[in-house]
């Protein structure tokens, strides 16, 4: 179990489920993204890769978010990167 330090105390932290999924999710768009590299699909490969990848390195900016709103405001652009991951997989995957 992970501690955190609060106010000289540490205290037990929950498991973060959103944050380890987005980088596992990370890892698996890396791999995908070199198979479409080895298709001769590099611009869609690079432009899934710098989404997908942003996912995660949103939520993980998340967790340090200097107050509530900061952190729905990084949150909410995880999801648009999400968004925009959705599509262009959905794109590639018809090709």
């Amino acid at each position: 179990m992970n501690l955190i330090r609060l106010k000289d105390k540490f205290h037990p932290m929950k498991e973060n489920i959103i944050l380890l999924k987005s980088i596992d999710f990370s890892v698996s768009i890396k791999k995908y993204c070199e198979v479409l590299s080895s298709k001769k699909e590099i611009t869609i490969a690079n432009q899934l890769l710098r989404c997908g990848m942003a996912i995660g390195a949103n939520v993980s900016e998340a967790q340090q978010a200097e107050s509530r709103q900061d952190f729905i405001h990084k949150m909410k652009i995880a999801a648009k990167e999400a968004s925009e991951t959705l599509y262009i997989g959905y794109r590639s995957a018809r090709r």
